[in-house]
């Protein structure tokens, strides 16, 4: 059975479902009260159809695997392809669809896990899995922790979608985004990439002095750099470990800074909602809200120059995101 969290802090409240280990509610306190600012189903049973995502927790692989297909140790394994021909976010059946348990829950944190069992979605290897939801003064962060007990492919992270004027406040043209990648990996027209590693210079990609996204959107179609009408890229964030990926600010002048250890950003503009029903009763507009997920590259696996998201037995795979209100 579902169980429903709250979490709250100083100028944050944050509410969780234990399907999918999914952020519903982010609310956060301004000057004209509480307002949330990310997307979330009005119903539970859009949580359990696994519509678009939303505040889930993916994997066990995050983003997209061409041909649904890796090979780990030299032994080739048959993914799940939810995607025909390609797998998405792990697969029709991965950690987004799972019921997590509840470990432990107090006012500012609390802690699920979820075990996956050798073969889950094609997958090797038997993986446990945790996610630590924590809120702190103006801000959240989720860890994720796993272990597995053979060799396999991990890349877990969290998909909610902000919209920092407010859930249901119509599209996210006017925030402006500011990404700390200088390099991004283009992809196939099915969202798989290519396997090279190409700057942002010169292109609608550069977000390093920040842009707004409606502008930047038209850009990238005269440059022929859009998917599906927006954006659906990952970008390479410069540096190591924990430091900052992005900082969005909405028209309203809220801002949120995204920090994270991972390598990798993927940036979702959301163009595919077309009139769904949201938290608050709002029907979502294409672009309700932009999508953006701290990650290891998408299809990593099949690419060696990529890094490394293999997991072997006796090793911890860890990575942090937070989200911090300015």
């Amino acid at each position: 059975m579902t169980e429903l969290l709250h979490l709250s802090a100083e100028g944050v409240r944050l509410e969780l479902l234990s399907l999918g280990a999914t952020m519903r509610r982010f609310d956060v306190a301004t000057a004209e009260g509480w307002r949330n600012i990310i997307l979330g189903h009005s119903q539970l049973a859009d949580y359990q159809a696994n519509l678009g995502f939303l505040g889930a927790s993916v994997g066990r692989f995050a983003n997209r695997i061409d041909q649904a297909r890796i090979t780990v140790e030299g032994q080739v394994y048959e993914l799940d392809a939810n995607e025909p021909p390609n797998q998405v976010h792990g697969g029709g059946g991965g950690f987004s669809r799972c019921e997590w348990r509840v470990l432990e829950s107090e006012q500012t944190w609390a802690e699920l896990s979820l075990t996956s069992p050798d073969g889950d979605q094609g997958f090797p290897g038997q993986v446990r899995a945790t996610a630590r939801f924590e809120v702190f003064p103006h801000g959240a962060q989720v860890t994720y922790t796993a272990t597995t007990d053979a060799p396999t492919v991990v890349n877990l992270t969290t998909h909610p979608y902000f919209n920092l004027d407010g859930e249901g406040s119509g599209n996210i043209d006017h925030h402006r985004l500011q990404i700390a990648g200088s390099h991004f990996t283009p992809t196939r027209p099915d969202g798989i990439p290519t396997g090279e590693v190409r700057t942002v210079s010169g292109t609608a990609l550069d977000f390093r002095d920040g842009e707004f996204l409606g502008a930047a959107r038209l850009r990238a179609e005269a440059e022929q750099l859009t998917r599906n009408g927006g954006f659906d890229h990952n970008f390479a964030i410069d540096g190591a470990d924990v430091r900052r990926h992005c900082r969005l600010v909405g028209a309203t002048g809220l801002g949120l800074e995204i920090s994270s250890d991972q390598p990798g950003l993927q940036v979702y503009t959301g163009d595919h909602f077309a009139g769904e029903l949201g938290t608050s009763g709002q029907r979502y507009p294409a672009r309700a809200g932009v999508a953006l997920e701290t990650q290891g590259f998408p299809d990593a696996p099949n690419h060696p120059g990529f890094p490394n998201t293999v997991l072997r037995p006796g090793q911890e795979y860890r990575t942090t995101t937070r989200w911090q209100l300015c």
